[in-house]
């Protein structure tokens, strides 16, 4: 209002003094006085709405809050390969690899933030993400929505599939549901798995088998005590490298078949930021990096499972 009086009084000042030299002078000072008040007011009120627009974009983030300050907590379940696994180095020391594992170091670095991971079973990745002892929980996860109540979804970062697999002997036999779905067929899935919803609805009268962990399926179809397991296609081919007798019969029909990571439920912040790094991933190439040197580990030495107490690979 004090730039606005000053103006005014300023115009009519110099409207005043111009008088006597002319009507004409009088009016065009007074016009170019006018359009200066204007001019001045205009630029006031965009400088104040842009003000209060940024105040509200400002007040519209969400904040990016972890479990852990300064860290990023992320659960796994090291028995997926080529999601995550342990990689078995020259000197016998088994360190955590895999896509997955690749993709949250990468998430964490661009947030800034330490990255820490839990390695439980596939069942636990689940319970850790509903008590929200975790920010994220990456093991080859799809987008279920019966998974919506204990957790947030982010975006697809990989496009999969789901495969029924059995061991070649018995590959003309076990083939399509129709022979698998009786009785006397013993299935296998993960617990807590899209594998497992799978087998009871492609499967419900065979004999299913839930197992804790993808190795435990393995063994069970090599030994000739499974007749056939449902298992994610990448991780099937994976164990195809070590385990030439396995064969893949049959592609799942599947409506959500891609991998997403689970957000510790109602953090808005958390999973923006995660869509966002998501994004730069698949944009820079970096996840397709990721995908190539995990298969590449993964088809040498290998172990998949938790650790001893002692950090070593239990035997």
């Amino acid at each position: 209002m004090k730039k606005k009086l000053l103006a005014l009084g300023l115009a009519a000042t110099m409207a005043a003094s111009l008088a006597g030299c002319g009507g004409n002078k009088t009016a065009e000072t007074t016009t170019a006085a006018t359009e200066a008040v204007a001019t001045t007011e205009a630029a006031s009120e965009t400088s104040a709405e842009a003000a209060d627009t940024e105040a509200e974009s400002t007040e519209a983030a969400p904040e990016l809050l972890t479990v852990t300050q300064g860290k990023l907590t992320v659960a796994t379940s090291p028995d997926f390969a080529p999601y995550e696994f342990y990689a078995i180095g020259e000197d016998g020391t088994p360190a955590l690899a895999g896509f997955d594992m690749a993709l949250a170091q990468y998430i964490a670095d661009d947030l800034g933030l330490e990255l820490e991971v839990v390695t439980v079973d596939f069942d636990g990745v689940l319970s850790e993400l509903q008590t929200k002892s975790v920010d994220l929980g990456m093991a080859g996860l799809s987008p279920d929505p019966k998974r919506e109540g204990i957790m947030d979804f982010s975006d697809l970062y990989y496009i999969g599939g789901q495969s029924l697999v059995t061991v070649k002997a018995n590959a003309d036999t076990y083939n399509s549901f129709e022979a698998i779905n009786k009785p006397e067929v013993s299935v296998g899935a993960q617990i807590g798995s899209i594998q497992m919803d799978l087998a009871t609805a492609n499967s419900p009268d065979a004999d299913i088998v839930p197992l804790p962990k993808v190795t435990d399926i393995i063994a069970e179809l090599l030994s000739g005590k499974m007749d056939a397991a449902y298992i994610e296609t990448d991780v099937a081919k994976s164990y195809q490298k070590n385990y030439p007798e396995l064969e893949i019969v049959l592609d799942v029909p599947y409506d959500q078949e891609g991998s997403a990571i689970g957000v510790c439920k109602d953090n808005e912040g958390l999973l923006a930021a995660v869509n966002a790094s998501i994004g730069k991933a698949l944009e820079d190439g970096s996840m397709e990096k990721f995908i190539a040197e995990a298969n590449e580990l993964a088809s040498g030495e290998k172990y998949e499972g938790l650790l001893d107490e002692s950090g070593q690979v239990q035997q």
